[in-house]
Formats: structure tokens, C-alpha cells, sequence
């Protein structure tokens, strides 16, 4: 019972963390060029404050759950991930995971510095999105993917 439990928080957190990313990447950027400046630096100023506030939380759900999901199932494939296409997809899932948490806590690093710049938000941006299509593709993947 608890393992569709977090399945099921594992997922919603997925889908609003990589909703967000999906949003600021493919429409806010877009968006960058029908508005004012000023108006612009206002949305995004008003967007990254409820992330910041919101966003750890969400992180805390999806990799507390999905840490739990490794611990009740999938710990064994793990072992030895290069024994399975689904341990090895797994595996690469997770070390991009961890690498989308180290640029969410270098970001958060800039800002609470008061480093962060438009330039480190594209890169971070970026960097996630294309970790994160990565991610759903190999999470796909593990299932459908048999060598």
C-alpha cells in the first residue's frame, strides 16, 4: 500500500517541478519579447519568488519519494545496474535526478549570494530542461527498453 503511495506523490511532484521548468524555458523566454522590460523583470521577479518558496518543497516530495521507491523496490537492480536494461536506465535516471538537485542548490546558492543573473537562469534553465526531457525519456524507457 505504501508503494503506490509514493508512486503516486512521486508523480505529482514530477509534474509540477518539470511543468515549472517546461514553462519558464518554453513560453517565458517567448514571452521575454512581446512584453515591456519592465513589465517583464515584475513577472519574472513575482514567478521566481513563489518557486523559491515553493520548489524546495516539491523537490523534498519527489526525491523523498522517489528515494523510498528505490529502498521498498528497486534497491536490488541497483546493486548491480549494468545486469539489466532497466538498472542501468534506473541508474542513469538517477545520477541526472541528483544533477538536476545540485543545479537547483547552486541556484539557490546564487540567489541567496545575491550572484544570480540573467545569465546563470538561462544556463540553469536550460541545463535542468534538457536533464529532465533525459529523465522522462529514461523513465520511459526502463519499461519498454530490453537488451
Amino acid at each position: 500500500m505504501i508503494y503506490p503511495l509514493l508512486l503516486t506523490l512521486h508523480l505529482f511532484a514530477a509534474l509540477v517541478f518539470i511543468g515549472t521548468v517546461f514553462f519558464e524555458v518554453l513560453f517565458l523566454e517567448s514571452i521575454r519579447r512581446q512584453l515591456p522590460a519592465k513589465v517583464m523583470v515584475l513577472l519574472e521577479q513575482g514567478i521566481s519568488g513563489r518557486a523559491r518558496q515553493l520548489m524546495p518543497w516539491v523537490l523534498l516530495v519527489l526525491f523523498g519519494a522517489g528515494g523510498g521507491m528505490v529502498w521498498m523496490r528497486y534497491w536490488p537492480v541497483l546493486i548491480a545496474p549494468w545486469q539489466s536494461s532497466f538498472g542501468l536506465l534506473l541508474g542513469l535516471k538517477i545520477l541526472l535526478a541528483g544533477s538536476v538537485l545540485g543545479h537547483f542548490l547552486w541556484a539557490m546558492w546564487l540567489f541567496r549570494r545575491g550572484r544570480m543573473n540573467a545569465r546563470y537562469v538561462q544556463v540553469i534553465h536550460t541545463r535542468v530542461f534538457l536533464h529532465l526531457v533525459a529523465i522522462v525519456l529514461l523513465a520511459k524507457g526502463m519499461f519498454y527498453i530490453n537488451w
